[in-house]
């Protein structure tokens, strides 16, 4: 097993071990008195998270490098034989994603090349299930599988008009003519996209492959230059080790990838160089020049880059051959992928869950604390109570009636705090709600269809993205107005009522706005005056435009659906201790009411009084025991796991 499986499947444990801490502690809180349909929420939609974690790999490179091939030997060894095709030319036609989803059976879906005259981005096609064409993969035979894998390499031949269309034909490139056939057509993709659905053990943990085609795509492709290179986790960007960096390889690297966490460079084939007629010292020495000049050529630190023979690599797992695997330099390789990309990808999914299972359970200590507070001084006003006349219970009944008025005083002033709390929080949709956000889509598309000049094109898509980062920022004021007005609030009851209220939960649009500037600086670095001066790259601009509406529709679509979650939670501690300081007036009233009618029942009263403060304590050490389980599955080894398990 490599490195990188096992940390994958370490990893994995990880996850299982911390859902089923934040499934204890739900069904704790469900069972209790202290459940509320609001936390209830959030704790299922953080077990969400976990259930719907992904981890995505991208492999990158020209064609013929090899990167079928390094899949088949990181991953699919196991299988004995190769899963994804590998031959001389070119065997990824078009991007091609492996994944599992449990909800339908094995199988390669195949988006047709002919959806690039739309104007949908893949992203959108991803939900329209009657475009694809689906063909069944049958996991019982190796040589099926590979037969079915074999269909992401089909091309056919179309005229140079609908290549044009397509924006796969640049007439303008001085190469053009060579795609042309003797028949004047041009040769091209059959599919825009695949997408395989494969029950791997890896793959059904979460894991999803990115498999490209040549570096010529990443330029036409929309979906790999906004969504899958940049939003993917790790991108092994593959080179030969006989060749080097070419000037296609710098564009890409220096515009779609560059260097930081999770970025790697493979020099693969070192087996070219693996010369009889030179010492194995020599061959050293010529890796590291090669090593070196990428390393200064790419900008990057030569630990970044990994030479290995992916092909003797895949023989010598298949053949279980260690010395050949060894020499392959593969484990090298998978030793730094898991040691860089599954503590990232952990550490990402721990301050996500960590930050809301703090507000959530600080909010619950806080409710408890009041209750068990409550408690007492509702023990010791009875016990207080023990031999006096009843003017003195009277003078109590009135004390507590004055203190339950002032609360509901309160409360009735609170109406009109959640009445501007409601039209605030309508507000913040008028400029962030989807139907805005498609009528500037709609109004981008239409000017840019008027303009034939690449600077109008240009114009019309900054409008785009000013206009939309307005809206974000015209949100972003109102959620400041709306935490600003909670703050108050929650200070004015813990002061007025002795409520032990935190500061509520903050929010902010502010990654939201993060992520559109990072769409339009992807975008510019595609498409600028320089390089707009021909007919093909306008065409081939109004389909990234496609794409890049799309990418912002699913920021705006999770920051409407992260403002409601907030909506609905920022007032739930107050909402808590509120109802829990109203339920302990009401049974302090009732209680003092009975022994102003029976004395007798005093004794009684404060029996029952001592066997709820019993009870309360034994709740806050279940509560503090379910949480110190939460903390440490959160930070529980992963070494250990594996071990454990």
């Amino acid at each position: 097993m490599s490195n990188l499986v096992q940390k994958f499947q370490e990893y994995s444990e990880w996850r299982k071990g911390v859902a089923r801490a934040l499934t204890q502690y739900r069904a704790w809180i469900s069972g209790s008195d202290m459940a509320d349909p609001t936390t209830d929420q959030r704790l299922a939609r953080l077990l969400e998270l976990l259930v719907d974690d992904k981890l995505s790999i991208a492999f990158v490179a020209e064609f013929s490098r090899g990167k079928s091939e390094l899949i088949n030997a990181i991953f699919f060894a196991d299988y004995g034989q190769r899963i994804l095709p590998s031959s001389a030319g070119r065997t990824t036609m078009c991007p091609t994603e492996l994944l599992y989803d449990d909800t339908i059976p094995p199988c390669i879906r195949l988006l047709p090349i002919e959806t690039r005259s739309e104007a949908q981005s893949t992203s959108e096609y991803k939900g329209q299930s009657h475009v694809w064409q689906v063909l069944p993969l049958n996991i019982s035979s190796g040589d099926g599988m590979l037969e079915a894998f074999k269909q992401v390499s089909l091309t056919k031949k179309v005229t140079v008009e609908v290549a044009k269309q397509y924006g796969l034909f640049d007439e303008e490139d001085p190469d053009a003519a060579l795609e042309i056939d003797d028949d004047g057509l041009v040769e091209i993709s059959q599919w825009r996209h695949a997408i395989v659905n494969f029950p791997h053990p890896l793959l059904k943990e979460g894991l999803i492959i990115v498999d490209t085609p040549g570096l010529n795509a990443i330029g036409t492709e929309p979906e790999l230059t906004l969504n899958l290179i940049p939003n993917a986790h790790a991108v092994l960007f593959i080179l030969a080790a006989d060749t080097g960096v070419t000037k296609s390889d710098i564009d890409v690297w220096r515009n779609h990838i560059g260097s930081g966490p999770g970025r790697m460079v493979v020099l693969n084939k070192i087996d070219s160089m693996w010369d009889e007629l030179r010492t194995s010292e020599e061959i050293e020495q010529q890796l590291e020049r090669q090593v070196a000049t990428v390393a200064h050529t790419l900008s990057i630190d030569a630990k970044q880059i990994f030479p290995v023979s992916a092909q003797k690599g895949l023989v010598a797992k298949i053949n279980k051959d260690a010395p050949l695997l060894a020499r392959s330099r593969l484990p090298p390789l998978e030793y730094s992928l898991s040691r860089e990309l599954i503590p990232a990808k952990q550490d990402i999914i721990r301050a996500q869950l960590e930050s809301e299972i703090q507000e959530i359970t600080t909010a619950q200590h806080a409710v408890m604390s009041a209750r068990s507070r409550n408690v007492v001084e509702q023990l010791l006003e009875l016990k207080s109570l023990r031999g006096k006349n009843m003017n003195v219970i009277e003078h109590m009944m009135k004390r507590v009636d004055a203190e339950k008025k002032e609360f509901d005083a309160s409360l009735i002033r609170m109406q009109g705090t959640r009445a501007v709390f409601t039209r605030l929080s309508m507000e913040v949709y008028t400029s962030l709600g989807m139907d805005i956000l498609r009528e500037e889509i709609r109004k981008t598309r239409e000017s840019m269809e008027k303009s034939y000049l690449s600077l109008g094109l240009l114009d019309s898509i900054k409008h785009f993205f000013a206009q939309v980062r307005l809206n974000l920022l015209t949100s972003n004021k109102k959620t400041d107005e709306i935490s600003e007005m909670m703050v108050v609030m929650y200070r004015k009851f813990s002061t007025e009522h002795g409520l032990a209220l935190s500061a509520p939960m903050p929010f902010s649009l502010e990654k939201y706005i993060k992520e559109l500037d990072a769409i339009e600086v992807v975008y510019h670095k595609q498409f600028n005056a320089a390089t707009m001066m021909t007919n093909t790259r306008v065409a081939l601009m109004r389909k990234f435009f496609d794409s890049v509406a799309a990418r912002v529709k699913q920021n705006f679509l999770q920051a409407n659906k992260d403002v409601e979650a907030w909506q609905k939670v920022v007032m739930t501690p107050l909402e808590a201790q509120i109802r829990e300081h109203k339920n302990q007036l009401k049974n302090r009233m009732q209680s003092i009411q009975r022994i102003h009618v029976a004395t007798d029942s005093l004794e009684d009263k404060i029996a029952s009084f001592e066997s709820m403060q019993t009870d309360v304590e034994a709740q806050k050490q279940t509560l503090q025991q379910l949480e110190q389980q939460l903390h440490g599955a959160l930070h529980a080894d992963l070494s250990a796991l594996k071990a454990a398990a």
